[in-house]
């Protein structure tokens, strides 16, 4: 069976419909951290940091494996201790995604991360005392070693000479400094490098990403840094992303939350999906509700949303609250429900199924939603878990978007 994802198709020789891209990407360079292709053609990535203390390698374990499994592609590490740098090894070689090392203040740990044998290492200029005159020397080693490093420059630690000459963190000063670290690496023949210039004013890292992408050809880590909490922080990092993403700028994002790292890594890939950028999950469409609803639309949306959380098929299901958008909308998802008068229709693929009592709605939909996972191929266990062609169960978790 196939099921159409809603996503916007143009038809390529083959005939296949494929999303169509906000806009056509940056072409940077790529380099490779461990088995993730940054840059170039590849996929954007997501990323996301570890809050557990690096030195506790079963905690720094395990919180890996759970943003693995919310779909985090690399993990950046804390190291700000000597404790820290002593856990890499162990660390990078049993993360089951490559690991980064960020290095502030100490360049001997730069070093050690490079020996651990993690995947890359992320330094800071700003805060690292006479960086520059260890470029040379980590230039050497990563080169030896086919680490790539990411130069970090962010708002809140940018150099002082930088600060001195443009009075404050300014799109142009961050620029400036990234650029200024990438030189000396490139004096020693060392490129395998990805820049990142984080502000927490979203127009103010807007800015510095649009001069950077045009001023090099470097993969770009986009990110708002210290964004806030929760609801804050996704709001600023959606706004910051999709405008540098709709431009085609951008190669690796971290949504910088004040909530736990998984939240991150759903936000992210969230804000991807939404652009066409990776293939959408489920998808939830409900309407905002108004005084034409004749059915709760808040509590049928959160009981569907809830029904059908981490449900790993790629469908759109509307779940509409009244008969003027609502069948329309309902045949236009894979899957839907238009309610009205105590009931709801029951629509797959613009085809009423069934008509079934406003009870019954939630129910009925996860009914259906299981069916057209088996009708693509998935498993269903005995305990209604719905398990993919890999074997691995769970997926995208719930997208709900209020049309």
């Amino acid at each position: 069976m196939s099921v159409s994802l809603g996503i916007p198709t143009v038809r390529g020789d083959d005939g296949q419909g494929a999303p169509r891209p906000v806009a056509a990407r940056r072409r940077s360079r790529q380099i490779m951290v461990g088995n993730v292709p940054v840059g170039g053609d590849a996929p954007v990535s997501v990323q996301s940091m570890t809050t557990t203390l690096t030195a506790d390698v079963n905690s720094t374990l395990q919180q890996i494996a759970e943003l693995t499994a919310s779909g985090c592609q690399i993990v950046r590490v804390a190291v700000p201790s000597q404790d820290d740098a002593d856990a890499l090894p162990a660390i990078a070689r049993k993360s089951p995604i490559p690991v980064i090392a960020d290095i502030h203040f100490q360049p001997k740990y730069v070093f050690a991360a490079i020996d651990a044998g993690c995947a890359a290492v992320r330094v800071n200029p700003g805060n690292i005392k006479k960086f520059d005159d260890k470029v040379g020397e980590i230039a050497r080693a990563a080169q030896a070693a086919g680490t790539p490093i990411r130069i970090g420059v962010n708002a809140g630690s940018l150099d002082k000479r930088l600060l001195e000459k443009h009075g404050k963190a300014t799109p142009e000063a961050l620029v400036e400094s990234a650029l200024w670290e990438c030189s000396l690496f490139e004096e020693h023949g060392f490129r395998d490098i990805k820049i990142s210039v984080k502000h927490n004013d979203p127009v103010v890292m807007i800015e510095a990403y649009r001069r950077l992408a045009a001023a090099c050809d470097y993969p770009l880590h986009l990110g708002v840094t210290e964004a806030g909490p929760a609801f804050q922080g996704t709001i600023k990092s959606s706004v910051a992303f999709g405008a540098l993403l709709a431009e085609g700028i951008g190669d690796t994002i971290r949504v910088s939350l004040s909530a736990p790292p998984v939240e991150e890594v759903k936000v992210g890939t969230a804000i991807l999906e939404a652009l066409g950028l990776r293939t959408r999950g489920l998808e939830i469409v409900s309407c905002p509700s108004c005084g034409r609803a004749q059915v709760d639309v808040y509590t049928l949306a959160e009981q569907v949303t809830a029904g059908l959380k981490d449900f790993p098929v790629p469908l759109r299901v509307a779940v509409m609250g009244c008969v003027v958008n609502g069948p329309g909308e309902a045949r236009e998802a894979d899957l839907g429900v238009a309610s009205g008068n105590g009931k709801g229709q029951i629509f797959v693929k613009g085809e009423v199924v069934k008509t079934v009592p406003e009870a019954q709605i939630v129910e009925t939909l996860i009914e259906e939603a299981m069916r057209i996972a088996e009708d693509m191929g998935f498993q269903i266990t005995e305990d209604g878990e719905v398990i993919g062609g890999d074997g691995a169960a769970g997926g995208p978790g719930a997208e709900v978007v209020v049309s």
